[in-house]
C-alpha cells in the first residue's frame, strides 16, 4: 500500500510496471464518497507521476466495479459546485493520463462508475458485469465525462436513449455498442487484464502516450491540424532510444526493451 493513498477506501498497489488502482468499499458496491473521490485522485496521480509505472489498472473490489457516487454522501459538507470540479478534476487527469489505462468490471457500473470505466482507454468485463447511466432515475443528470465520451463511442441516437432512459445494459449488449473492448468469463479476467497491461508496458512509453493523446485531440480536430499533431509527435519519438531499439529488434529478430530515454545530444553544437 502507498502512503499517498486511502488505505480505508482506495488500494494502490504495484506489480513491476504495472499499477492497480482497487475502489475498495464491497459493503456499498464501491460506490463513491467523498474520501474515496479524494483516495482515487490521491492513487491515479501517483500511478500517473511513478516513472516505473507504465500501464494502469482501475477495479473495483469484492466483484463490483463501482455503483457511482454514494448518494448517502451526497448532501454532506460544501457547496455541490466544490464537489463537482473535484469529480470532474479527476475525469480530467484519467482522461489525460499519459499511460494506458485498463478498467477490469466484474458486477455493476453505472452512473460514474461506468464513466470511469469508459474514462479508461480499454475495457474488460465480465458476464455479469451491468452497466447504466443511472442518472436520470436519481434526478440527476450526467457526470465524470459522461456527456462528452458517450456520443464519441456510440453517437448520438445512442447516446441519449443510454442517458434518457438510464436503461442497465448487459455485458454483452455493451460490446455490440462498443463499450466494452473484450468480455471475459470471471475466471480468466485477472489473468487476461495482467497479461494485456503487460504487453503495454513493454511497449514504448513516449509513443504509446502520444498515440493516445493523439487519438483523443483527433475527435475534436480537422485532418490538417490531426496531421500537424502526428508530424510533431513523429519528430519526438524519433529523438528516443526507442526507435534505433525497435529498428535494431527487427533486424535481429529480438525482443526491444524500451525506456522512452531521450537520445538527442544535451548540447546539439
Amino acid at each position: 500500500m502507498s502512503p499517498g493513498t486511502s488505505a480505508a477506501t482506495v488500494l494502490l498497489d504495484r506489480d513491476g510496471a504495472v499499477a492497480t488502482v482497487t475502489i475498495n468499499r464491497p459493503h456499498r458496491k464501491n460506490a463513491l464518497d467523498e474520501s474515496t473521490w479524494t483516495g482515487l485522485r490521491a492513487a491515479l496521480r501517483e500511478a500517473g507521476e511513478d516513472t516505473a509505472v507504465r500501464a494502469v489498472v482501475v477495479t473495483g473490489a469484492g466483484g463490483e466495479f463501482c455503483a457511482g457516487a454514494d448518494l448517502g454522501d451526497i448532501t454532506s459538507g460544501g457547496h455541490p459546485l466544490h464537489r463537482m470540479h473535484v469529480i470532474s478534476e479527476i475525469a480530467l487527469y484519467l482522461h489525460e493520463l499519459p499511460k494506458p489505462t485498463i478498467a477490469k468490471v466484474d458486477g455493476v457500473a453505472v452512473g460514474a462508475g461506468w464513466n470511469l470505466a469508459l474514462g479508461c482507454d480499454l475495457v474488460v468485463a465480465t458476464p455479469r458485469a451491468r452497466f447504466s447511466q443511472i442518472f436520470a432515475k436519481r434526478a440527476l443528470s450526467l457526470d465524470f465525462g459522461g456527456s462528452w465520451l458517450l456520443p464519441r463511442l456510440v453517437g448520438l441516437q445512442q447516446a441519449k436513449r443510454l442517458a434518457l432512459l438510464a436503461e442497465m445494459i448487459d455485458a454483452d449488449e455493451a460490446l455490440r455498442l462498443g463499450l466494452v473492448t473484450w468480455v471475459k468469463p470471471v475466471e480468466e479476467l485477472d489473468k487476461f487484464v495482467a497479461a494485456t497491461a503487460a504487453e503495454l508496458a513493454a511497449l514504448p512509453p513516449v509513443a504509446l502516450a502520444q498515440s493516445k493523446a493523439l487519438l483523443q485531440q483527433g475527435a475534436g480536430a480537422s485532418l490538417r491540424d490531426a496531421l500537424e499533431n502526428e508530424s510533431r509527435a513523429q519528430a519526438i519519438n524519433f529523438a528516443t532510444a526507442d526507435v534505433p531499439a525497435a529498428f535494431e529488434a527487427f533486424l535481429s529478430k529480438t525482443t526491444a526493451e524500451y525506456t522512452g530515454e531521450w537520445a538527442m545530444p544535451s548540447d546539439p553544437r
